[in-house]
């Protein structure tokens, strides 16, 4: 069979071809059950709009763009499927597109990359500042993600970084650590988000009355689990000692995890670990980890509701959405007795 056209689907669901592109446009006049009937054949006949016809006659594509630092990092995978599937269900595609933290591929981002292609962009940046975001970002709808810019005139999704690491910590003080180690810093690399958690972390400790020893923040030479593992052991081979450890992501902890374990002690008998972002990771790590939970499927909603808003005409100041987040207990820094 070759390609289903839009007479296709209204010859079998007996209406107009008007009707049909309504329906396939999302006019809110058509009614309920002519709607359900031609949904009906759409689903039969496996019709998909024409992009290039649906933007010569909307002036959109039905496409969104998503622009992440690292596809391959578990946190990033696991939310651009929620996002995907989140825009799937309201009728979008989605073009993911990978900047490496790039300063050049950020600005590309808004500049020309996605001109024309898309009707909304999903940006997750790393480098650029606000006063970048808000020079480069004219025409596009945008909603930004993370912590590294938060322009006054650009919608934004977060959650409360400071909040969730002081939790973490408190965590780890009411099982009784009182040398928790911070894992970690990247040697000349503080990004923003790594900034915030390690504040929450010294929030926690300062309120618990612990006096802060920067020691127990640990220098790490990159982002990979094998750096926070050679991280790790040093500190404890130096004779640093701590008996509980918040990391930066889920990744730092499987590397905290594993020079631990290669340094003879136990996790959680001797240390404590909660790792961050609650990914696949942390149900298949041994012992398994807990972790801070980002509530990723309310994180995608949220986006996808600004995002709309704004391709459907949305004027004004930039919104700033923080969404929920909780600890997920697994073996590794377990749950108190109730």
């Amino acid at each position: 069979m070759g390609r289903v056209r839009l007479i296709d689907v209204a010859e079998l669901a007996g209406v107009s071809m008007k009707t049909v592109s309504n329906v396939v446009h999302d006019y809110p006049h058509v009614a309920p059950a002519l709607r359900t009937r031609v949904q009906a054949a759409i689903d039969d006949l496996g019709y998909r709009p024409n992009l290039t016809a649906r933007r010569l006659a909307t002036g959109r594509t039905g496409m969104i763009a998503l622009a992440i630092p690292e596809i391959d990092h578990p946190y990033f995978s696991e939310l651009s499927r929620r996002i995907a599937e989140e825009a799937t269900r309201r009728g979008y595609r989605v073009l993911i597109e990978q900047t490496l933290s790039d300063t050049v591929a950020e600005h590309a981002v808004l500049k020309d990359r996605e001109a024309g292609l898309v009707d909304g962009v999903i940006f997750h940046p790393v480098r650029m500042d606000a006063i970048e975001l808000a020079t480069v970002h004219k025409d596009t709808p945008l909603v930004l993600l993370g912590e590294a810019a938060i322009p006054s005139t650009t919608d934004h999704v977060m959650i409360d970084n400071v909040a969730a690491a002081k939790e973490a910590a408190q965590h780890l003080l009411a099982l009784g650590r009182r040398r928790i180690a911070f894992l970690g810093v990247v040697d000349g690399d503080i990004t923003v988000s790594t900034n915030r958690r390690l504040v929450g972390y010294q929030q926690a400790l300062v309120e618990a009355g612990i006096e802060l020893d920067p020691d127990l923040v640990l220098t790490v030479r990159d982002f990979s689990p094998e750096s926070c593992a050679d991280a790790t052991r040093a500190a404890l081979a130096r004779g640093l000692r701590f008996d509980g450890v918040l990391c930066r992501d889920d990744k730092f902890a499987l590397g905290a995890l594993q020079g631990l374990h290669r340094s003879g002690l136990a996790v959680p008998e001797d240390v404590a670990v909660i790792g961050w972002d609650d990914t696949a990771l942390a149900s298949y790590t041994l012992p398994t980890l807990t972790s801070i939970a980002p509530d990723k499927p309310r994180l995608a909603k949220v986006t996808l509701d600004l995002l709309e808003e704004r391709m459907n005409g949305h004027q004004g100041v930039g919104r700033h959405r923080l969404v929920p987040h909780s600890l997920t207990f697994r073996e590794s820094a377990p749950e108190l007795p109730r």
